[in-house]
């Protein structure tokens, strides 16, 4: 059974949950801001509503019975018995109060010294995500069904993690931060996207309408490219935009991996070859990340 729940939360998914909020407190840290208390309660926040989004999924797709035996996907926990709905539905309550209990601590933290107005914006932010996390699967109008998932990708795992981490941080907002961030969102985005190419036949078959299910197998992938080369190029910009030094492109090391991304994706012929490289763009981001922040306090 604790096989299971460890499957269900997809440890595998964390990393790039958590590149945000490494890439935040790397450009909080460059302009001469950290907090340990404020790191740790934004990632164990983060890891909490992946771990919740995950179950919600898990959950929502089994109810929907959009997870059928024809998905080349990981195992899905609800779908093939190995949690009930019931235990499973409980796991979401406690990953949602525990998300909003860390949630609050971080605010208390971070802002205890500021207007309540921001306190409450923020908390009316968390609660967002955590609506996010729940809704794109379940409820009557799921909006990962109707293709909108990939825009709840870039807000939250981009914007809202990026410039609300180095918020937290700084109390300060720097428009031209929007480019790292978008950079972020927009590979994780094409995360989803690989998971929504992958399923494309499936998804088609049981209504749910993402983005390459609506578009087809060749604007899906030319829909990829455009992501990455898009992410790429806003990371550029932005080194550009703030006269970076050479060592300021230091995250260009990543582009290859990028690029050999987008090329696996092109070129693949079965479904299944898709789901290692779900992970490798996962994995990539974090590089990108951990190298472009790196550059900005070298």
């Amino acid at each position: 059974m604790t096989k299971s729940w460890i499957a269900a939360a997809r440890p595998r998914t964390l990393p790039l949950a958590l590149a945000s909020i490494i890439l935040g407190s790397f450009l909080a840290f460059a302009n001469q801001h950290f907090s340990w208390q404020i790191a740790v309660l934004a990632a164990l926040t983060t890891v909490f509503l992946q771990i919740l989004s995950n179950f919600a999924n898990d959950y929502g797709d089994a109810v929907s019975g959009k997870d059928t035996e024809l998905r080349v996907g990981p195992r899905r926990a609800v779908a093939t018995g190995d949690i009930t709905k019931e235990a499973m539905l409980r796991g979401i309550i406690l990953m949602a109060v525990l998300s909003l209990l860390c949630g609050i601590g971080l605010l208390v933290v971070a802002f205890y010294k500021v207007e309540p107005k921001i306190f409450w914006f923020f908390f009316v932010l968390g609660l967002l995500s955590i609506a996010a996390a729940i809704g794109y699967t379940n409820g009557k109008r799921p909006y990962g069904y109707a293709g909108f998932g990939d825009v709840a990708v870039l807000i939250f795992f981009g914007w809202v993690g990026v410039l609300g981490t180095y918020f937290l941080y700084t109390l300060s907002f720097n428009p031209l931060l929007l480019l790292p961030a978008t950079s972020v969102g927009l590979f994780a985005t094409g995360v989803l996207n690989i998971n929504n190419i992958r399923d494309i036949e499936t998804d088609t078959l049981t209504g749910k309408r993402s983005i390459p299910a609506r578009l087809g197998l060749p604007l899906a992938i030319r829909y990829h490219w455009g992501l990455l080369i898009t992410g790429m190029a806003c990371a550029v910009a932005y080194s550009f935009l703030t006269d970076a030094t050479w060592s300021g492109y230091l995250y260009i090391l990543a582009f290859p991996l990028v690029v050999l991304n987008g090329r696996a994706v092109a070129n693949h012929k079965r479904p299944i070859e898709l789901n290692a490289r779900l992970g490798q763009l996962a994995l990539t981001t974090l590089l990108f990340v951990v190298l472009f922040g790196l550059a900005q306090v070298l």
